[in-house]
């Protein structure tokens, strides 16, 4: 009897391990775009990291500033400057969270699951309470994750007076 109930706890251990996995991803994809009464700004960073544990909702990206890629060579140098994103002082943007709804989302399962993520979202050294929604499909097994949201700049200590208040911001990320 004792060993048997010694076996079953290894095996639910052993199960338990299994079931969940850790997708990463080193080229996950932010892009934002804002538009203004002179212009339409948009910019993509195609390097961004990320990390999803399927069975606790962890997810994670993290981006270097200055991958960020514009049309505008001028607005690039622009965006990393001392005057708007200092990326020399605050070399990335970090979101920090979890997928709320996780246990809606079958793994095993093709499909797109609609999901809510909320956590922490930092940006030139400012940490803020975030909340989004967004999509995870699953095809074939190969797990890919989408969200799009609006921040405004200044929450984040960015003068976007002369440029623009709000960003659009879409995530999206195909995982190995």
């Amino acid at each position: 009897m004792k060993y048997t109930f010694l076996f079953l706890v290894a095996l639910l251990l052993v199960a338990s391990t299994f079931a969940q996995k850790t997708y990463v991803t080193k080229a996950a994809q932010v892009k934002f775009f804002s538009h203004t009464p002179a212009e339409d700004i948009s910019a993509i960073n195609n390097q961004a990291v990320s990390k999803l544990v399927s069975n606790t909702g962890d997810i994670m990206f993290s981006v270097l500033i200055k991958g960020f890629r514009f049309e505008n060579e001028l607005m690039q140098e622009h965006f990393n400057g001392a005057d708007y994103m200092n990326s020399t002082k605050f070399p990335k943007g970090e979101f920090k969270g979890k997928i709320t709804n996780i246990a809606t989302v079958n793994f095993a399962k093709d499909g797109t699951y609609k999901v809510t993520a909320a956590g922490t979202l930092t940006i030139k050294g400012v940490t803020k309470n975030v909340s989004a929604t967004g999509t995870i499909t699953i095809e074939k097994g190969i797990v890919s994750t989408k969200s799009a949201f609006k921040i405004n700049v200044k929450d984040y200590g960015v003068d976007g007076s002369d440029v623009a208040k709000d960003l659009e911001i879409t995530v999206t990320a195909k995982y190995e």
